[in-house]
């Protein structure tokens, strides 16, 4: 007889509570887990969610200031609304879809999840404190995993305010040593005070408040070249700011009920829409899209009741009944603005005339690369493209392509991608630094070029053909330089794919340590050391990887799989960009000499 088989019957089904399923199914909640060390990371999300349910209080007229606190792992939260319901404490931060989320009465323009998001952050806690004060009475309970271990009610000191006091701890059981990264958290911080004016939140003593909406936002992340002062619109269901400069490109903050849509979705294309024809009324001509949103930046909220999102992260919006009344309302607003500011529209229609000389300009130099790309290849030389692309379906979302350097690099991911979703470009060794340099030069160069038309975005981003652009370059000197020198193309030319998080570094393992019996891979000195210790200390063999080609197909397969070590590309604000490439790759200045010697040099010999 062979072996026996899973038996599958009525004994091996489950029924789990809601919370238990929220522990055990983390990722449809809360996206993913994570150390802090990434801006997505769910410690993060669960921090949102409590603020959201502060927030929504504000937009309903209660309460204006908002109080954090973070030390360490534990996190309070208190605001000055209404407070829940005292006989419904428990059930509202541990019963799914259970709150007032659904009741247009009580929530219009709500941010949080819809009655599940503190419960959520309950479940996944090791430790949670909800308090809640209304008119001189109180309801206190403690969970731990969820689970109710202590509840209690009472009267208040004189004094003490109305509102919702929440505390709580990420359980290290479901996310594992974590810390939080207080750049983050300022980054969301700032987010909810330029979209919530008067609104005063405190975070460990520091205010963060807004006078200005969209106007500070914009401010805050764009450099001081803009070509005319920031316009800004502020009406019932929709807020925008927006200005152009010499950079390439076009650049958007999006907001739906606070929530930020960094994948755009109906509303952005909508304003896109507007904006165009709000200029085209007042110019009184058909200026195409392209001239006039080239070097455009903008931020925009728009209040909805019912959002629907096209995904769980809620990064793009879907909602297509909204379309007509944000094309109407900003081309109105628009139009009035550009009558009101006559500076501004005369510094936007040379914008525009030089977008138009620059795209034809563009378009000569694109027929000679085009005829040149010809001679070469009907193909595009070093591209191994996968079956399905970005827009896809969902078999598209997970779609992405390696920039590696070599053929080396490339022939060992070849053997062990996936082909359906997972591209390989290799370059042909260092591509020129473009800091500098004019858009038009990208088409005089065949690497550049050929890797601009690999990835799509010949003529603009929404060509995309892939979610993510992975560049995987080796960890020495020349690695780091290559890195540094595509950096720089993505910045200069190609913003939004950096601002969108489309750009990722690669991470590979530096050490292989095994003996006959276990291997571990290790992407440090110390996990190394820890390796060495663990393993024992005869028999172990540690192998150095200078490479990406020296590691095998067969290992290869599992660092670009499941267990992929990705680091993404950000930056904390654009106008911090053309000081950042003006320094790293710019002219060598002493300032700069003196940097590589004391910093970069000494971190990539140790």
């Amino acid at each position: 007889m062979g072996e026996k088989k899973n038996v599958y019957d009525e004994s091996k089904i489950q029924t789990l509570s809601p919370l238990e399923h929220i522990r055990l199914r983390s990722g449809m909640y809360i996206g993913r887990l994570g150390d802090g060390s990434n801006k997505n990371d769910g410690i993060y999300i669960l921090l949102k969610e409590v603020v959201d349910n502060a927030v929504d209080e504000f937009i309903m007229g209660n309460g204006d200031r908002i109080m954090i606190d973070i030390s360490g792992s534990r996190i309070k939260v208190r605001d000055y609304g209404r407070g829940i319901p005292l006989g419904k404490v428990v059930e509202c931060v541990s019963v799914i879809n259970t709150g007032a989320k659904y009741n247009d009465d009580v929530f219009q323009f709500s941010v949080g999840l819809n009655g599940v998001g503190t419960k959520a952050v309950n479940a996944l806690s090791s430790y949670f404190k909800v308090i809640s004060v209304r008119s001189g009475q109180c309801a206190e309970a403690v969970f731990e995993r969820g689970k109710l271990v202590s509840q209690r009610t009472g009267k208040t000191k004189g004094g003490v305010a109305d509102g919702t006091l929440i505390e709580f701890e990420p359980d290290t059981s479901i996310f594992g040593e974590y810390a939080f990264n207080m750049d983050f958290v300022e980054k969301r911080l700032w987010n909810y005070a330029f979209l919530n004016t008067g609104l005063t939140l405190v975070c460990n003593g520091r205010e963060y408040i807004s006078r200005n909406g969209l106007l500070d936002l914009l401010n805050a992340e764009l450099d001081s070249e803009s070509l005319y002062p920031v316009g800004y619109y502020k009406g019932e269901r929709m807020e925008f700011a927006f200005t152009h400069s010499n950079a390439y490109g076009e650049t958007y903050f999006s907001f739906v009920n606070g929530q930020e849509t960094s994948d755009g979705g109906t509303h952005l294309s909508a304003f896109k829409e507007g904006f165009l024809k709000g200029v085209n009324e007042f110019f009184r001509k058909s200026y195409k899209s392209e001239d006039v949103r080239e070097g455009m930046a903008a931020a925009l909220l728009v209040k909805i009741k019912d959002p629907v999102f096209e995904s769980q992260t809620k990064n793009k919006l879907g909602n297509t009944d909204i379309r007509s009344w944000i094309v109407n309302e900003t081309k109105s607003a628009v139009d009035d603005w550009l009558h009101r500011n006559p500076d501004g529209s005369k510094s936007l229609e040379q914008k525009i005339s030089a977008n138009e000389r620059l795209r034809t300009e563009l378009n000569a130099v694109k027929k000679e690369a085009k005829e040149a790309a010809k001679k070469i290849s009907l193909n595009i030389p070093k591209l191994k493209d996968c079956k399905y692309h970005f827009g896809d379906g969902s078999r598209g979302d997970n779609t992405m392509i390696f920039v590696t350097e070599g053929d080396s690099a490339s022939g060992s991911m070849v053997g062990c991608r996936d082909p359906m979703c997972q591209a390989i470009f290799s370059l042909r060794g260092k591509p020129e630094n473009m800091f500098g340099k004019k858009r038009a030069d990208i088409y005089k160069n065949a690497e550049l070029y050929n890797l601009m038309m690999a990835l799509g975005i010949e003529n603009d981003l929404s060509g995309l053909r892939y979610s993510r652009i992975i560049i995987a370059t080796d960890a020495d000197n020349d690695g780091f330089h290559i890195r540094n020198l595509l950096l720089t193309f993505f910045l200069g030319y190609f913003e939004e794919l950096v601002t969108s998080g489309r750009i990722f570094i690669l991470e590979t393992p530096l050490f292989r340590v095994r003996t006959k019996k276990e291997t571990r891979y290790c992407y440090s000195e110390s996990e190394r050391d820890k390796a060495v210790s663990a393993l024992g200390p005869s028999g172990v063999e540690v192998t150095r990887f200078k490479g990406l080609g020296e590691i095998s197909p067969k290992e290869f397969g599992q660092f670009i799989g499941e267990q992929m070590h990705l680091v993404p590309v950000e930056v904390s604000a654009l106008k911090d960009v053309p000081g950042l490439l003006e320094f790293y790759m710019g002219k060598n200045t002493p300032s700069r000499r003196e940097f590589i010697v004391n910093n970069l040099l000494a971190e990539i010999d140790a």
